[in-house]
């Protein structure tokens, strides 16, 4: 049964991550911060209206490279406290003080880039061939030329920033802080409700009437904040789509894409096919889940169970470690070294109470360690989710390692590609270590219903609502709560068909990920697994020498286009073959999970 969240004070310190191994306290915090204001102005002394030779650009960029660092630590410092208690004044108003100084600091800096893309094309290109640690950061200033506005301009967006990513911090405070669940019942016994406590607990629940009254009672509580969250999402996509227009890109798309260096194309495909050629697997799978669990119907709220919840045992932290160690072993004792280093050295915060962001993510400042989030459930799905953090942060291990601090802004397109490549290595692990059928199921299931559903299904039928909702703001509408409900209940109906009955409050959905304020990012989870998927065969396939080019991509950053990552890990992205591939694997492996089922009903 699900407990009331704790208050952050109360929980245990060893559940929680150790922000020290950033800054050991605020006063280090804050003679950084020192140092960055200080570092900005003798740049600016030194550099504005300067930057007129090659040797001039790169000793600038080398004093920015050296800022940016200390930006990138305070950031993620301030965040990554936020994030675990939301209720935290001193924090929340320790974050607004930070930002506030590195959106000074940014906008007093500018004047590089406005300044670099006046110089000649042979000035930039004699500096990209002096200095390897600038060179692909000045290769993007000439790329992104043709977009960038007049200095005054730049300096003053630069500054609003703060002001500018306000939709999702009202999107953040409204979720976190101020939605309060009401506990809800179920044959007279009362039982507690939170976000957390909702899609980390109840939705898995395989008692129909609670799991089902636990959906009803979340989805009244988000009915409260459904204007609210629309003003704040239709505010981000506005100003997306204003800034499309200031910077002269030909539509939102191309813009939002830019930075991912892939073109509409690849986009559109992820979203077209998995919708048409996935959705009738996916159909077979709930139809499967309705009939193993002897269901009247098969509703939105039923779609998180497991195929088998009497063979999902409760998991402690310990034994985590030892499932995601073995699993992740063939990627080299360098990399098992790093999964015990972050759980020794308190890399997580698997802590639950309130306030906290749900979901999990991994942040990874360079010169630092990763800081990985999730709310430990002690289950095998909580497993998978460290095994895909961990991918993240074995990932800008590699490549902080490797390249300069520009060098490690990998597109989001491919970013979601190692984490995913680690869940399949832990499921095709579990697989080999036993041949017991039950068993089997029980693993391909995990598969299928947390990597799987998690990436080609939950994110990508938020990227097809997400395409709607651009399509209406490209076209000078604005978007409102009772339009993002009936492009997600649309969205969901043409997917699941007549196999899922779309209970109310499904379209709701819209307001239950922050990735909707990120961009065109919800398909790349189905891209990366897409790489992943393939990667993952050639492993099994090859052995060492696909580990060798897997572990080279890592390591290239931000220095390749996700075609060109793709290519080197031996996967042409540039045809569907690899992501009809990658539908048919998942379509294989719940036809065994059927077999399975009628063999062990036998």
């Amino acid at each position: 049964m699900a407990e009331e969240l704790l208050f952050r004070k109360d929980v245990k310190k060893e559940l929680t991550w150790d922000l020290s191994l950033i800054y050991k306290d605020e006063d280090a915090l804050m003679a950084d911060a020192g140092r960055m204001e200080k570092l900005t102005a003798e740049v600016e002394k030194q550099y504005k209206g300067k930057l007129d030779s090659a040797d001039r650009i790169n000793a600038c960029l080398d004093m920015y490279r050296e800022i940016y660092g200390i930006i990138t630590l305070i950031g993620n410092y301030c965040e990554l406290a936020t994030s675990v208690d939301y209720y935290d004044t001193h924090n929340m108003e320790l974050s607004g003080k930070m930002n506030r100084k590195i959106s000074e600091c940014l906008s007093r800096l500018s004047f590089i880039e406005s300044e670099l893309v006046l110089q000649s094309d042979d000035t930039i290109n004699a500096a990209v061939n002096t200095s390897k640690e600038n060179a692909n950061y000045l290769r993007e200033v000439l790329r992104g030329k043709p977009h960038l506005l007049n200095p005054e301009t730049e300096r003053v967006l630069t500054a609003l920033s703060q002001t500018i990513n306000v939709p999702y911090e009202i999107y953040n405070t409204a979720k976190l802080a101020d939605m309060k669940f009401p506990d809800f019942e179920v044959d007279g016994k009362k039982y507690p409700l939170g976000y957390s406590l909702f899609e980390d607990d109840y939705e898995y629940d395989e008692r129909t009437d609670v799991r089902r009254a636990a959906f009803k009672a979340f989805s009244a509580k988000l009915h409260d904040y459904e204007n609210v969250t629309a003003a704040a999402y239709n505010a981000n996509v506005q100003y997306e789509k204003t800034r499309s227009d200031l910077r002269g890109y030909d539509n939102v798309f191309d813009s939002l894409l830019f930075n991912q260096h892939v073109d509409v194309s690849l986009y559109n495909r992820q979203i077209d096919l998995i919708t048409e050629k996935l959705a009738p697997h996916m159909r077979k799978y709930a139809k499967l889940l309705q009939r193993v669990h002897k269901l009247d119907k098969m509703t939105y709220a039923d779609l998180k169970l497991p195929v088998d919840t009497e063979y999902a045992p409760k998991l402690t932290i310990e034994e985590s470690k030892d499932y995601v160690t073995k699993g992740l072993s063939i990627l080299g004792e360098d990399y098992v070294k790093m999964v015990e280093t972050a759980y020794e050295q308190r890399w997580f915060d698997f802590a639950q109470n309130q306030g906290k962001s749900t979901g999990g993510f991994c942040a990874s400042p360079y010169g630092k360690n990763s800081f990985i989030l999730l709310s430990w459930n002690g289950r095998m799905s909580d497993v998978f989710t460290i095994a895909h953090e961990l991918g993240h942060a074995g990932h800008f291990r590699a490549c902080n390692a490797a390249q300069s601090i520009f060098d490690t802004n990998v597109s989001s397109y491919f970013v979601e590609c190692p984490s995913t490549m680690n869940e399949l290595l832990l499921g095709h692990y579990l697989l080999k270590t036993s041949d017991d059928k039950r068993f089997r199921r029980w693993v391909l299931s995990n598969m299928v219903g947390n990597t799987y559903y998690h990436n080609f299904v939950t994110h990508l039928l938020e990227a097809a609502y997400q395409r709607e909702v651009y399509r209406k703001v490209e076209n000078g509408e604005s978007v409102q709560a009772e339009t993002l409900s009936a492009i997600m209940k649309d969205v969901l109906t043409k997917f699941w068909g007549d196999a899922v009955e779309l209970t109310d409050g499904a379209e709701l959905t819209w307001m239950r990920q922050p990735h909707y304020y990120m961009g065109l990012y919800s398909y790349t989870y189905s891209a990366g697994l897409t790489i992943a998927t393939q990667v993952c065969k050639r492993i099994e396939n090859e052995g060492q020498p696909a580990v060798d080019d897997w572990k080279k991509v890592l390591a290239a950053g931000g220095t390749k286009t996700p075609v060109e990552l793709a290519a080197m890990a031996g996967i042409d992205i540039t045809t569907d073959a690899p992501l009809l591939d990658t539908i048919e694997t998942i379509g294989a492996m719940i036809d065994e999970i059927c077999e399975l089922t009628d063999e062990l009903e036998k």
